[in-house]
C-alpha cells in the first residue's frame, strides 16, 4: 500500500517511469568500469593521505590497520544491501530514493537531507585539504611563502579551493562520461602513488614499532574532562578517555570510516549506467575490495615507519601528520614531494565524485517535488546543469569562507544513518514486494541486514558527544524545511490529492 501523509511510498514503478521524462532525463552511458573508477576515485583520497597518520597517533596508535579492517566490514555489509537496491532501483538519488520506496516520504526526505550533510561538507573539507596541498607543491616552485588563501575586505578567502570547484563543476556540467575519463586518468596517478607509499616505505618499517599493537589508554586530560569529545560509547560505559586501549581503537574505525565514504556515490549513478543490474553491485564490490587492501596495507606501513607517538598531532612539529611527514622524518625529502603531488591529484577526483553524488541526490529530490522542479532540468549533455550549479555555489562558499574539516565527522554520522536505513530497506522490500525482479540478492536475509545496521550503530556510538549534538541540530533543521516547504509541493502528495479527488467524482 502506498500509505498517506508523512509515510506515502513512491513505488519502484512509479520511480523507474519517472526516468523517462524528457526534461529530466539522464544520459545512460556508463559501465562497470566507469563506476569502480568513480568509487575507487572518490574514496582513495583524503582518508588515506590525511587520516592514516592522524589516526594512529592520536586514537589507535599501530592498531589503526585493525580500525580500517573494522569499518571495511561495516562497509562490505552495507555495500550488500546498497547493490540489492541499486539493481533492483536503478534510479538517480542512492538511499534517499530507496527511502523513499520502503519507508514513505518523510523518511526518505530526511535521508535525502542526511546526504546533502555526507556529499556537500565532505566536498567543502576536502577542497579544504586540496588547497592546503596545492600551496605545498606551488610552495616548492614559488617558495614557502606562496600561499593559497588571501584576506579580501578582511575575509580570508580560499582562492585555491574555489578554483578547484569552478573547474570541477565545469566537467560535471559537459558530461559523467566525460567525468569518468578525467578520473580514470587521475585515479592512476594516486594508485601509482599509493603503491609507491607501500613499497617504498617498506625499507623504512621497524618491527618495534608495532609494539605495543594496542597502547595502553592514555590519562585523561583538562579538555577530555568534560566528556564531548570523547566517544559517546567510552562515556556510556565508564570510560575516561578515547585515545588509545580499546575505546581508542573502536573510535579510531569510526573516524577511518571516512575514509571509505564514496562506494554509495556509484549508486548514485544507476539511472545513468546501460546494465544497472549486473554493473552498479560489481562497481560497489570491486571499487570496495580494491580501498580496503590498499588502506589497510598503508597503514601497516605508515605506522612502522616510526613510532605512533610521533605521529601524534601534538607531536613535534605540531599539527595533522600526513603520509608524506612520515617520509621527511625518515629524510625521503624527495618521497615526500612524490607523495604531496599524488595527494593533489588524489583529493581532486575525490572532491569531484561527491560533487557528482550530490548533484544526484538533489536532481532526484527535485524531479519529487520536495526541492524546486526547476533545479531537476537536464541540459544538452544530458547532465542536471542547473543542479550542478547550484551546488558548485553552496560547496565553493563553504570551502571559500568557512574552515571545513571539523564536520568531517558529521559527514560520518549522517552516511552511518544512511546505511542503516538501506539495510533496513532490503529486509522491508523483501517483505513488501517479493516480485520485483532483482540484479543482485543479499544473501541470508535478514541476518546480513541486521549485522550492516549493528555494525553501523556500533560505529555511530563510538563518535564523539559533540558530534551527535551537530547531528540533532542539523536533523531538527531538516524537518522545518520539509513542513515549510517539501511536504505541500510534493509530487507524489499531488498526485494522491488528484487521485482521491477523481475518485470521488
Amino acid at each position: 500500500m502506498p500509505g498517506t501523509g508523512l509515510w506515502r511510498t513512491k513505488s519502484v514503478e512509479q520511480s523507474i517511469s519517472d526516468t523517462d521524462e524528457p526534461d529530466t532525463k539522464l544520459r545512460k552511458n556508463l559501465t562497470a568500469w566507469d563506476l569502480t573508477v568513480f568509487g575507487v576515485a572518490v574514496v582513495i583520497g583524503a582518508g588515506i593521505f590525511t587520516l592514516t597518520a592522524r589516526t594512529a597517533g592520536d586514537l589507535a596508535g599501530p592498531s589503526v590497520a585493525l580500525a580500517f579492517v573494522l569499518a571495511a566490514i561495516a562497509c562490505g555489509l552495507a555495500a550488500l544491501c546498497y547493490a540489492e537496491f541499486a539493481s533492483t532501483v536503478p534510479v538517480a538519488g542512492s538511499a534517499y530514493t530507496f527511502s523513499y520506496a520502503t519507508f514513505g516520504e518523510f523518511v526518505a526526505w530526511i535521508i535525502g537531507w542526511d546526504l546533502v550533510l555526507e556529499f556537500a561538507v565532505g566536498a567543502a573539507a576536502v577542497g579544504k585539504g586540496w588547497s592546503e596541498y596545492l600551496q605545498i607543491v606551488l610552495g616548492y616552485v614559488f617558495g614557502k611563502g606562496f600561499s593559497t588563501t588571501a584576506t579580501v575586505f578582511g575575509l580570508h578567502v580560499d582562492w585555491g579551493a574555489l578554483l578547484l570547484i569552478v573547474v570541477l563543476a565545469t566537467l560535471l556540467t559537459a558530461g559523467t562520461k566525460l567525468s569518468s575519463r578525467v578520473s580514470l586518468v587521475i585515479t592512476g596517478v594516486k594508485v601509482a602513488i599509493v603503491l609507491f607509499v607501500i613499497i617504498y616505505g617498506l625499507s623504512f618499517v621497524k618491527a618495534e614499532n608495532y609494539s605495543p599493537f594496542i597502547p595502553d589508554p592514555a590519562p585523561p586530560t583538562a579538555t577530555s574532562a568534560t566528556g564531548v569529545d570523547q566517544s559517546l560509547f567510552s562515556v556510556l560505559a565508564g570510560g575516561a578517555t578515547s585515545t588509545y586501549g580499546v575505546f581508542g581503537l573502536l573510535a579510531a574505525a569510526s573516524l577511518v570510516f571516512f575514509a571509505f565514504i564514496g562506494f554509495d556515490v556509484v549508486a548514485t549513478t544507476a539511472e545513468e549506467t546501460r546494465n544497472p543490474q549486473r554493473a552498479v553491485p560489481r562497481g560497489i564490490f570491486g571499487s570496495l575490495a580494491i580501498v580496503t587492501v590498499l588502506y589497510v596495507a598503508v597503514s601497516l606501513v605508515v605506522v612502522g615507519m616510526q613510532p605512533y607517538t610521533q605521529l601524534a598531532t601534538n607531536a613535534p612539529p605540531a599539527g595533522g601528520k600526513t603520509l608524506a611527514s612520515a617520509f621527511a622524518v625518515n629524510g625521503a625529502d624527495w618521497a615526500a614531494t612524490i607523495i604531496s603531488i599524488g595527494a593533489l591529484a588524489g583529493l581532486t577526483t575525490v572532491v569531484m565524485v561527491l560533487m557528482l553524488g550530490q548533484t544526484r541526490v538533489l536532481f532526484a529530490m527535485s524531479r519529487d517535488g520536495l526541492l524546486p522542479r526547476s533545479l531537476a532540468k537536464t541540459n544538452k549533455f544530458g547532465t542536471p546543469g542547473r543542479t550542478t550549479i547550484f551546488v558548485a555555489i553552496l560547496v565553493g562558499f563553504a570551502a571559500t569562507f568557512f574552515e571545513a574539516g571539523q564536520l568531517l565527522e558529521m559527514v560520518n554520522v549522517g552516511t552511518l544513518f544512511a546505511f542503516i536505513l538501506v539495510s533496513a530497506g532490503v529486509w522491508v522490500l523483501r517483505k513488501r514486494r517479493p516480485d520485483l525482479p532483482r540484479g543482485f540478492k543479499v544473501p541470508w536475509v535478514p541476518v546480513i541486514p541486521i549485522l550492516a545496521i549493528l555494525a553501523c550503530l556500533w560505529l555511530m556510538l563510538n563518535l564523539s558527544v559533540l558530534t551527535w549534538v551537530r547531528f540533532l541540530a542539523w536533523m531538527v533543521l531538516g524537518v522545518v524545511v520539509y513542513f515549510v516547504y517539501s511536504r505541500r509541493n510534493s509530487l507524489l502528495g499531488k498526485r494522491m490529492k488528484d487521485d482521491a479527488e477523481n475518485s470521488v467524482s
